[in-house]
């Protein structure tokens, strides 16, 4: 133990660059892990903390906040002999102040829930203090109440309603402690669903007739689902969604830190060759090399994770308010902390035992006469100078450093493709209208409402056409994949411009035109039904848009697809048409002037302003300077062990009259050719995922990317980008050797 860390202290450069990659990786997989354990264990105490025996809800909703039941349902529930109680809970996500996603959660005032929100400050909210409050009255969860700097007596704007806090709550759970409690009838003006609730809790007069209770309600209402508070929270998607992100993201570090980590252990046996064939010729058997190597990248990985630890630790309490608004904590499950290091080590111990098993393989005698930097089997390049016959001198290590190099330029060539498929799949939905009008503070389009009214303004103007209403939601299918639906007047100008290829158009409700892709996954054709939430629609024809979103779902009317969401009178967004393109500005105008609850926008520009598709390339640009700190530090290594390696021959050059200028720039070119080459391999490698992803199971429609010159350029940018970076301070490091000095070298 004491030789390996010896060994690891002799390059401290190489070791601590090769530890702050695997750190990298760790601290994003423990931060984001715990980040989702925080959204997943705030739904299951938001469910199950209600002490509830049963819940009914929306089976085909993807999240609590898009379930809509009818609120009548609660008296035909409340008389039912087996119930003692309910409750019914609508959950929300808004905008508050500059927080893109709050949640809210609204009870009526005498919900027996409400027992479990104890306030701290102020009053409650069925008290009297608070219906004579000056605005519609809140209670601020405690660490809402921290991060948005808000006190009893405060005003807070969610969306483009103002209320007054009245109390400040704790519940134990810091998810629902990150938001706001409001009432019920409150929450169905301010999310645009009136009557309606996203599920009922109930309790029972005896536990044992809960079986009994589901068959009945089953039968009068087939399209509802009632279960226990357990099953529901174990339906919950959101969660595992979130899981699934950041397992990916995390995967991504860790991989291209493993593959650095191997690189560098690989450039410490090259290093040490001659310094392996004396310990071999004193008697060092093979497994007793093989483990000294191992053991070094166990330990330079074990203190990676280490690092990564408090690297995690360390950002969990820089942006506690905001985290914690979505549940998360400084404590870190143990769970997650063992997944981070069994992680580590298995990457250790496959990216250690190539140049373990190698340093073992050297013959003792052909060990000792190895001359560090002198050419390496297979000779000379038939073309290129000599940045390039560097590279191909040291094959091994350039191959790793450009795998590195590939994952990291290549994942993020495909990422920023998807975000532009992300945005142009999105701008395709407003099909030939000039102007797309959306609601202001939405938090995400899945909540959007806008009055049919503005539209029907909008219409009078003399500048305009004609409008078009649109709703715009999403819903699940057996088996759990999305089937999205758009909601149109059948008579109106954007119905007209889908493309029926079989069939029909819409003549009325009930009725439906099926994506060619929806339509072959299902495999149903004209004149057969489908059933969506217990209702059946007649599909009267198959259209084609070349859109990947549209086409994994249906059209159905306006008003079918007003009662499916609870939303009478409302839309998604308008679309507006106008007679002359000249005359596109000066609407804009007179809508936002005119509404200032809504904003109208060009419809190529409209998607990228919307805050889903913001936090969407917030997160792609988010990944994308990970996946660049990883692969900078990777390439920084590769250059260093590349100076190191070459001491002797940089110190020739020097002797020989080279000047600092020149090795510097020697230096860099190799750096950059290095990066150029991952370049092209890396855009193979997007072109692959590309090709690959869409092949996926349920979301693999939804994954389009899209190519164009500004996405090849900012890849050259990054690649230029990581080359100067990594390649800089080695280069530097190179022009302050002193010729004598580095002639010396051993």
């Amino acid at each position: 133990m004491e030789m390996i860390l010896k060994n690891l202290l002799r390059r401290k450069g190489r070791t601590f660059l090769t530890v702050l990659g695997i750190a990298v990786g760790v601290a994003a997989i423990i931060t984001l892990g715990t980040l989702a354990d925080g959204i997943e264990g705030g739904y299951s105490t938001v469910i199950t903390g209600s002490k509830a025996d049963l819940a009914v809800s929306d089976p085909n909703a993807f999240d609590l906040t898009m379930s809509s039941v009818e609120e009548r349902i609660g008296d035909e529930l409340r008389a039912m002999p087996e119930v003692e109680d309910v409750t019914s809970v609508l959950h929300g996500i808004v905008r508050a102040e500059d927080l893109p996603y709050f949640f809210v959660y609204a009870y009526a005032p005498d919900s027996f829930i409400l027992e479990r929100f104890s306030i701290n400050e102020g009053v409650s909210l069925d008290s009297p203090e608070a219906r004579e409050a000056h605005g519609k009255p809140l209670l601020l969860g405690s660490a809402a109440a921290e991060s948005l700097h808000r006190d009893v007596g405060d005003s807070l704007r969610l969306s483009e309603t103002t209320f007054r806090i009245v109390g400040i709550y704790t519940t134990g759970d810091p998810f629902e402690e990150g938001g706001a409690v409001i009432l019920l009838d409150d929450a169905q003006e301010m999310l645009g669903l009136p009557g309606k609730v996203s599920v009922f809790y109930l309790k029972l007069t005896d536990a044992s007739l809960a079986d009994r209770l589901i068959l009945r309600f089953d039968r009068l209402h087939p399209e509802l689902s009632m279960t226990s508070t357990e099953t529901l929270r174990d339906n919950a998607m959101m969660g595992d969604a979130m899981r699934g992100f950041a397992w990916g993201i995390s995967a991504l570090a860790v991989v291209i830190g493993g593959v650095g980590m191997m690189n560098a252990q690989l450039m410490a046996v090259f290093e040490r060759t001659r310094e392996i064939g004396v310990l071999r010729a004193l008697g060092w058997g093979k497994p007793r090399v093989l483990w000294m190597i191992l053991g070094e990248t166990l330990l330079v990985a074990l203190t990676g994770g280490a690092a990564g630890l408090l690297v995690a630790y360390g950002l969990l309490i820089l942006f506690e308010p905001y985290l914690s608004m979505f549940g998360a904590t400084i404590s870190v499950r143990p769970a997650l902390i063992a997944q981070a290091f069994g992680t580590v080590i298995v990457l250790a111990t496959v990216g250690g035992l190539y140049p373990a098993w190698e340093a073992a393989q050297l013959p003792p005698v052909e060990a000792l006469r190895y001359e560090g930097g002198n050419p390496g089997k297979g000779g000379r390049l038939p073309f290129g100078g000599m940045p390039l016959q560097n590279l191909w001198r040291r094959r091994t290590r350039s191959l790793l450093a450009i795998s590195a190099l590939t994952l990291t330029i290549g994942s993020i060539m495909w990422m920023d493709a998807l975000g532009k498929g992300f945005l142009n799949t999105f701008t395709e939905i407003a099909g030939d209208a000039e102007i797309v009008v959306r609601q202001r503070d939405a938090a995400d389009t899945g909540y959007a409402v806008v009055d049919e009214r503005i539209g029907q303004w909008a219409a009078g103007l003399p500048e305009v056409e004609s409008t078009s209403g649109m709703m715009f939601t999403g819903t699940t299918l057996g088996g759990g994949s999305i089937f999205f639906l758009m909601g149109y007047n059948p008579h109106s100008m954007a119905m007209q411009d889908v493309n029926v290829v079989e069939g029909e158009y819409l003549t009325g409700n009930r009725e439906m035109i099926l994506g060619r892709a929806m339509a072959e996954s299902l495999d149903i054709g004209v004149d057969d039904t489908v059933e969506i939430d217990g209702i059946r629609y007649r599909v009267r024809g198959i259209f084609e848009s070349g859109n990947a979103w549209e086409e994994a779902g249906g059209i159905i009317s306006l008003r079918d697809a007003q009662a499916m969401t609870g939303r009478p009178r409302k839309v998604t967004f308008v679309m507006v048409d106008v007679r002359d393109p000249r005359d596109v500005q000066h609407v804009i105008d007179q809508i936002n002037a005119q509404y200032p609850a809504v904003i109208a926008n060009r419809s190529a520009e409209f998607a990228e302003q919307t805050n889903d598709m913001q936090a969407t390339m917030a997160m792609v640009n988010g990944i994308a300077i990970m996946a660049l700190l990883v692969g900078g530090i990777g390439m920084m290594n590769t250059m260093l062990m590349t100076v190191l390696e070459r001491t002797r021959e940089i110190g020739a050059l020097r002797a020989l009259g080279w000047r600092r200028r020149t090795v510097l720039s020697l230096i860099l070119r190799e750096s950059l050719i290095l990066c150029v080459i991952s370049l092209a391999f890396g855009s193979v490698f997007a072109a692959l995922l590309s090709w690959l992803f869409p092949m996926l199971p349920m979301y693999g429609s939804f994954m389009i990317t899209r190519w164009d010159a500004v996405v090849v350029a900012r890849a050259f940018a990054i690649a230029i980008l990581l080359g100067v970076f990594g390649g800089l301070y080695p280069a530097l490091r190179a022009t302050w050797l002193q010729p004598v000095e580095a002639l010396r070298y051993e």
